[in-house]
């Protein structure tokens, strides 16, 4: 399993369209892929990860258990980086 912190840098926290191009990007792996923040949630729903409200400059992890775990880790590191929402804690 890996684990990684990362701080929320988006002005507007945790919102629709650059959660929408997070989860799109965990669907694409076979691991088991989960958000903790207020709670643990599966990164691959798109609800649920909403549900967590996460604020700017709020810390929250990604845990990824899988086969794939370390090629996902390194995607979504890059996809959170890219989309402008968090960076590395």
């Amino acid at each position: 399993m890996l684990t990684k912190t990362f701080k929320m840098t988006d002005p507007q926290g945790l919102h629709a369209r650059p959660a929408s191009a997070i989860v799109k990007v965990a669907k694409g792996f076979s691991s088991e892929i989960t958000l903790v923040a207020e709670d643990r949630v599966s990164l691959k729903n798109l609800m649920k990860v909403l549900s967590q409200g996460i604020a700017p400059n709020t810390t929250f992890s990604i845990e990824i258990s899988g086969e794939d775990e370390a090629v996902a880790m390194q995607t979504i590191t890059d996809a959170l980086r890219t989309e402008g929402m968090a960076e590395e804690a």
